[in-house]
Order: C-alpha cells, then sequence, then structure tokens
C-alpha cells in the first residue's frame, strides 16, 4: 500500500514565469461545498487534513478561487497557512462571478469588482499577495483592454505576481488579444491558463494548446479525471443503458456516459493493467506526458483518494501507451 511518506512530489517550470510549480497542483473546490442535501463536502478539519496530506508528499502549489465554499476555502487555507511559511507555498486564486444578489457589479472583471475581490480574498488567506490571479471566465461586458489595465495595477501594487485564465478553452483567440494588448501597453500578460483537459475532453488541442505554447503560457488543466468518468466508476454496460445515471445530471450523461466514451475506457484500463496502476492515476500519468501541458490540478474527498491520486507521479507511460491513449479518442490532435 502506498503511503504519503513514499511520494515525493516534483517540480516543473511554471511557462516562463521563472516559478516551479508541483508537477501535480492541489484544486481545492470541494472545500466549503454544499450538497444538494445541504451537507459540506470538505470541512475545515478535513480540508486541513488533505492539506497536510500535499504537504507531506512534496506538494506546494495550491488552487482556490473566491466562490469555493462561498470564500470559506480561501479562509480555511489561510489558517492552515499561519503556522508555515508562506513563502514555501504558491498560492493560485480565482474571481469573476457574482457575489451579491441583484448588484450585477460584483460579477465579471469590471476594476470595480476586481479591486473590491483581490482585497477582500487576500483578507481570508491572510496574505499581503497571491502569486497568481485567475480570471475565473471571459468578461464580455468590459473591454478587455479595461480588464488587462486592471490586472496589471494589481501587479504593480504588489498584491498579484502572475495572471491566468481558467475556462476559456473555445477562446484561444480572446487570450492571445488579452496578451497582445498587454505587450503594447507594457503591460502583465496573462503567463498561465486553466483549461479542463483529460483523455475524453479533448477540445483544447491544436488552437488552444498552440497558442498557449506561442506565448509560453503554463497549462494547468482542471477535471483531469472527466468528472470521475476515468476513475472506473462507471461501467460501460450500466452507462449506456442508463442504470448508472440515476444520480448523474444529464449534461454528464450527454457528455461522458457515450460510446465513444467508453472505447476511451478499455484503452484506459488495458493500460493501467500494463503499469499495475489504478485507472485515475493512469489517467493522471497520460496528462502529466502530453507535451504542451504544465501541471494537472488534483482534488480529492479523503486523504486516501489524494494519496491515490498523488503517487500518479511515480507511474511511467512508454511513448508507445500514450500514443495508444492519445489515439483512443478520434480527432485531430495537430501532431502533439
Amino acid at each position: 500500500m502506498t503511503t504519503l511518506e513514499n511520494i515525493e512530489l516534483g517540480f516543473v517550470p511554471l511557462g516562463e514565469t521563472g516559478l516551479q510549480t508541483s508537477e501535480l497542483q492541489f484544486g481545492t473546490w470541494r472545500f466549503g461545498k454544499e450538497t444538494e442535501q445541504g451537507n459540506v463536502e470538505i470541512g475545515a478539519d478535513r480540508a486541513h487534513e488533505l492539506l497536510d496530506a500535499y504537504e507531506a508528499a512534496g506538494g506546494r502549489f495550491i488552487d482556490t478561487a473566491d466562490v469555493y465554499g462561498g470564500g470559506e476555502s480561501e479562509r480555511w487555507i489561510g489558517e492552515w497557512l499561519e503556522d508555515r511559511d508562506r513563502e514555501r507555498f504558491t498560492i493560485a486564486s480565482k474571481i469573476y462571478w457574482q457575489i451579491r444578489p441583484g448588484d450585477p457589479n460584483s460579477r465579471g472583471t469590471n476594476r470595480k469588482n476586481i479591486r473590491h475581490r483581490i482585497d477582500a480574498l487576500l483578507d481570508r488567506l491572510g496574505t499581503d499577495y497571491i502569486d497568481v490571479l485567475y480570471i475565473h471566465r471571459w468578461d464580455d461586458d468590459t473591454p478587455a483592454r479595461e480588464m488587462m489595465k486592471t490586472l496589471n495595477g494589481l501587479v504593480e501594487d504588489g498584491k498579484v505576481h502572475y495572471l491566468g485564465a481558467s475556462t476559456l478553452r473555445p477562446n484561444a483567440w480572446k487570450v492571445a488579444m488579452a496578451n497582445e494588448i498587454a505587450r503594447e501597453a507594457g503591460w502583465e500578460p496573462f503567463t498561465v491558463a486553466q483549461p479542463r483537459y483529460n483523455l475524453v475532453d479533448r477540445e483544447i488541442e491544436g488552437n488552444y494548446l498552440g497558442m498557449a505554447r506561442s506565448y509560453g503560457i503554463a497549462v494547468c488543466p482542471w477535471s483531469p479525471l472527466g468528472q470521475g468518468f476515468l476513475t472506473g466508476k462507471y461501467t460501460r454496460e450500466e452507462g449506456l443503458t442508463g442504470e448508472s445515471r440515476a444520480a448523474e445530471s444529464s449534461r454528464f450523461e450527454r457528455t461522458y456516459l457515450t460510446a465513444e466514451n467508453f472505447d476511451v475506457h478499455d484503452e484506459l484500463e488495458a493500460v493501467a493493467d500494463e503499469v499495475d496502476a489504478t485507472l485515475a492515476q493512469t489517467a493522471l500519468a497520460w496528462l502529466m506526458h502530453r507535451r504542451g501541458v504544465t501541471a494537472p490540478i488534483v482534488g480529492a474527498r479523503t486523504v486516501e483518494q489524494l494519496t491515490e491520486n498523488l503517487e500518479a507521479a511515480t507511474i511511467e507511460l512508454s511513448d508507445e501507451q500514450v500514443d495508444r491513449l492519445t489515439e483512443s479518442k478520434e480527432g485531430p490532435y495537430a501532431g502533439l
């Protein structure tokens, strides 16, 4: 049985920022999250246990957002950091979503919202700065020039070190446009990206990854396990007949429980068998072997799940195995 003492996460360059990031980043989107039944998925004590486990494995990159758990995720991370050397950790957060009902100015990337939100999240985290600030979504109501000017001001103020763009996978041109505006004005550009990417969600291949490579942008994918589809939780028989769909949304069914994706699942099982690893570990290892990917973001509900996910860093896949997994879903992969 693998324990945290057997895992030592390495570091990889965070694009062209000059920073080094843990090869697996820790995502905290479940901290304080309420289920439909009104229960909290991960409370403060469990959150601190998971952060302890990640640290014990050598992990140093913690990803959050100001809306995770209504701000509780940041607050609990801040409490955890109180007894540690802040400088040893890289902290990323995100802003965008509306936080005050009935107030349209409390969402998006307008200057009023950004400047209010950065001060509030720094207070919750108990720190003077964050290492990476992501825009959580693109705001079509705020001109890109206005957004980049405001974000650059946060960098100049020392409140933010680097800028990132999250979940803009179909819109590589928007990131490129914003970076060209920043370049011409001498402002800080986006240097980190956080798209959805995994064995079955492949829409960033081609233009998006090509854009990121061209600008030297680090790519740190979220949902590396396809919302649990790539963990072996669903079987082809149950998935395609509807027997495992009762607890899932219709969107999940349309997106993941398809014959094409189960073909990918079959190949994943075969490779996992060959390397004596779980499906989740093999899916993460594939991402870590992909050209253009910097560091996937992993999360977990329990220390056991986190340990399993982090062990993916110890798994070696051959070029032939990576190619088989890549080609298990049809589509243009732009030579990646």
